[in-house]
C-alpha cells in the first residue's frame, strides 16, 4: 500500500528522471510528414519502447497498413498483466510531431534542442505530444510494485497526419488493446495550474466548393456588367454562412451549450492575439462558441493572384470549407445541411458543385465513475479543482477508439495549456503541471489497483 503524500514524494525524487527522458525523446526530430527523415521516427519508437520496459512494461515497435497499401508509421504496443481481476488501462499518447516551422518563429537555434526559461521547457514535441508519454512512463515507474491493473500502453507514430493506419491498428491487435479504461495525453488544462478533463471535441466536415458564371474566360471591358465574375460571386456565397452578428447561419446544425466555465474576453484577447478593434463574432458563451457550437472556415481559396491579375471576367472559383461539427451531431449530416445551404444560395443562379471532403466524428463523454475518479486525482495532484472543457477541434481516433471498445470508459485529458503554443514557434511545457499530471495519472492507477491508502 501506498500513501498520497508518499506518492507525491516518489513524483518529486523521481521527476528528474522525467525531464531527462521528456529531453532525449525531443531530440529526435521524429516529424512523420512525408517531406522528412522517416528513419528518425522509427528511432523515435525504439527508444519509446525501451522507456516503457524500464519501467516493467514488456514493449514492441509495430504498424499496420495505411488506406494507401503502405505500412503506417511505427508505434509502440506495451503489454503488462494485472492481477487477477483487476481492471485494464490502455495508456495513449503519440510521439511524432509537426515540421518546425520557420527558424525565426524560435527563440532558441534549434527547435530540436530542448531549452528551459522560468519553468518552462520548450521544443518541438514538449507539450504536444512527448510530454504526455513521459507521465505515462513516469506513472508507471513510481508505482512499481504498486500498480495491479493490467496495463496496455499504445504510442502512435503519425498523430500528426491524421491517423491513417490508426483504424486498422485497432482492429489488428485488438486483443492486445482491449481494456476497461482508456487514457488518453494529448489535450490541455485549463491554465497553467489548473487542470481540466477534456469532455467534448467538435467533430469535422470538410468540402470544396466550386462557383462557376462561365465556361471560358472573357474580356471584362468587352463583358464586364450583366456577368459578374465567379471570384465576386464566391464571396458573396460565403459571406451567407455567417449572419449579421457572426453566428453560423446554416440550418440543421446543433448547437449545445458547453459546460459553464468562464472565459472572459479579456482573457481569449490576449490568448489567441485578437488585434485591437476587431469585434469577437457569434453570440453566446466564449465556451460554447468555442468548443460547442458550430464553426465554419474558409481554408483554401483558388483565385488569380494580385501578381497575375488580368482585365479578365474569372469564369470559376473554388473554395475549402472546414466545418466543425457540434458534439453530438452526426458529421455526414453536419455536410448535407452545408451542401444544401451553399446550393440553395447560389448567388445569381450560377452554377455551384459541392464536393464532400473529410468526415471527422465528434465525441462527447458521458458521466461516469471514471469520470468522478479522474476529477479527484487532478484535484489531488494540483490542489485545486479540476474543470471540465471542450475542445474545438477533432480528435478523430477518440472516435476510434470508442467503436472498436464500445464498452471502455475513456478519459482524454492532457499536459498543454494555452501557452503551450503545439504546432507553432516556441512550443512549450510548463514543468509543474507535467509533474502534476505524473501525479495525477499515478494516483489515478493507485486507486485502481487498490493499493492507495488513504
Amino acid at each position: 500500500m501506498v500513501g498520497i503524500e508518499e506518492l507525491r514524494q516518489r513524483v518529486s525524487d523521481t521527476f528528474p528522471q522525467v525531464v531527462a527522458d521528456l529531453e532525449a525523446l525531443i531530440r529526435i526530430p521524429s516529424v512523420s510528414a512525408d517531406a522528412f527523415d522517416q528513419a528518425r521516427v522509427s528511432d523515435s519508437a525504439a527508444l519509446v519502447r525501451e522507456m516503457f520496459e524500464r519501467v516493467g512494461v514488456p514493449a514492441r515497435v509495430s504498424a499496420a497498413p495505411a488506406p494507401s497499401g503502405r505500412a503506417g508509421r511505427p508505434a509502440v504496443l506495451g503489454v503488462r498483466e494485472g492481477d487477477g481481476g483487476a481492471p485494464v488501462v490502455l495508456l495513449y499518447a503519440h510521439h511524432d510531431v509537426q515540421p518546425p516551422g520557420q527558424p525565426e518563429e524560435w527563440d532558441q537555434p534549434d527547435p530540436f534542442e530542448p531549452v528551459i526559461r522560468a519553468g518552462r521547457l520548450y521544443a518541438r514535441g514538449s507539450g504536444d505530444d512527448k510530454a504526455g508519454i513521459v507521465a505515462h512512463v513516469g506513472a508507471l515507474r513510481v508505482l512499481g510494485d504498486d500498480l495491479r491493473v493490467g496495463v496496455r500502453c499504445f504510442v502512435e507514430g503519425e498523430e500528426e497526419i491524421g491517423s491513417p493506419s490508426f483504424a486498422a491498428f485497432l482492429r489488428q491487435h485488438h486483443a492486445d488493446l482491449q481494456a476497461d479504461l482508456i487514457v488518453v495525453l494529448d489535450s490541455s488544462n485549463w491554465k497553467v495550474g489548473e487542470p481540466a478533463l477534456t469532455t467534448s471535441l467538435r467533430g469535422l466536415a470538410e468540402c470544396q466548393v466550386e462557383v462557376r458564371v462561365l465556361d471560358h474566360a472573357l474580356h471584362s471591358g468587352m463583358y464586364g456588367g450583366p456577368v459578374i465574375d465567379a471570384t465576386t460571386l464566391m464571396c458573396r456565397l460565403l459571406a451567407t454562412l455567417h449572419n449579421e452578428r457572426g453566428d453560423v447561419a446554416v440550418a440543421g446544425l446543433a448547437r449545445p451549450d458547453a459546460a459553464p466555465v468562464e472565459y472572459g474576453e479579456e482573457d481569449f484577447r490576449r490568448d489567441a492575439g485578437v488585434v485591437d478593434g476587431y469585434r469577437l463574432a457569434g453570440t453566446g458563451s466564449l465556451p460554447s462558441r468555442l468548443w460547442t457550437y458550430p464553426a465554419i472556415g474558409v481554408v483554401g481559396f483558388d483565385a488569380t493572384s494580385v501578381a497575375h491579375r488580368s482585365n479578365t471576367i474569372a469564369p470559376s472559383c473554388r473554395a475549402a470549407l472546414s466545418l466543425r461539427v457540434p458534439p453530438g451531431q452526426d458529421p455526414a449530416e453536419a455536410y448535407e445541411a452545408l451542401r444544401a445551404h451553399l446550393e440553395a444560395n447560389a448567388p445569381f443562379g450560377a452554377q455551384v458543385t459541392v464536393t464532400p471532403g473529410e468526415l471527422g466524428e465528434p465525441f462527447l463523454a458521458r458521466p461516469s465513475a471514471a469520470t468522478d475518479l479522474a476529477h479527484w486525482a487532478l484535484t489531488t495532484a494540483w490542489g485545486t479543482p479540476s474543470v471540465e472543457i471542450g475542445v474545438g477541434g477533432s480528435i478523430p481516433f477518440i472516435a476510434e477508439l470508442a467503436r472498436e471498445f464500445p464498452t471502455a470508459e475513456i478519459l482524454v485529458t492532457g499536459i498543454e495549456d494555452p501557452d503551450t503554443r503545439a504546432h507553432a514557434g516556441n512550443e512549450s511545457v510548463h514543468l509543474d503541471d507535467l509533474r502534476n499530471a505524473v501525479l495525477a495519472e499515478a494516483l489515478l492507477l493507485a486507486r485502481l489497483s487498490g493499493t492507495l491508502d488513504q
